[in-house]
């Protein structure tokens, strides 16, 4: 079963039941551990939000969507 979602304001469909760890593992195209983190160490430079709510990092594993859920991901930047 799927449900939809809005990521980064575009519509998506997802499994039911998955984390937010998992979308963004998906959408990244890269393995994250359980608390979030590249499996390869790597740093992500990522932010989520789920509904306007920031979403710490270590609850990314255990936060399961919901249908209809707005998904925001920001990825940082450097400049100035």
């Amino acid at each position: 079963m799927t449900i939809d979602i809005t990521l980064n304001s575009t519509p998506a469909t997802i499994a039911d039941g998955s984390t937010l760890r998992e979308l963004i593992a998906a959408h990244l195209g890269r393995e994250l551990d359980e608390r979030g983190q590249a499996a390869n160490g790597a740093k992500l430079g990522l932010a989520a939000a789920v509904n306007g709510a920031v979403v710490p990092r270590s609850a990314w594993s255990t936060r399961e969507l919901a249908a209809g859920n707005t998904v925001e991901l920001v990825t940082a930047a450097q400049g100035g």
